[in-house]
């Protein structure tokens, strides 16, 4: 399981350098938000495997609650980005 979990983290972490790349050379504002939300989610997905390998109920308390703030702000951002449109 520890393999797994590693070779999991390892393809997380690289999503997350990955995406910091893209956002740095988007051109518009959606690139970025969309990049800015994978960015985002890999991130609370390494702090759950985190919470896995050191059986730490608090880190995965925090992961459920940073996704549910990056749900409302992803939410928020589209609002933004068409103007209010729906």
């Amino acid at each position: 399981m520890i393999i797994g979990l590693t070779i999991a983290g390892l393809l997380l972490g690289a999503a997350v350098v990955l995406g910091l790349v893209r956002v740095a050379t988007a051109k518009d504002g959606a690139s970025r938000a969309v990049v800015g939300d994978l960015v985002f989610f890999s991130t609370v997905g390494l702090l759950v495997m985190l919470g896995m390998v050191t059986d730490s109920a608090a880190a995965v308390d925090a992961a459920l609650l940073a996704a549910l703030l990056g749900i409302l702000a992803t939410v928020a951002l589209a609002r933004i980005i068409t103007r209010g449109r729906r």
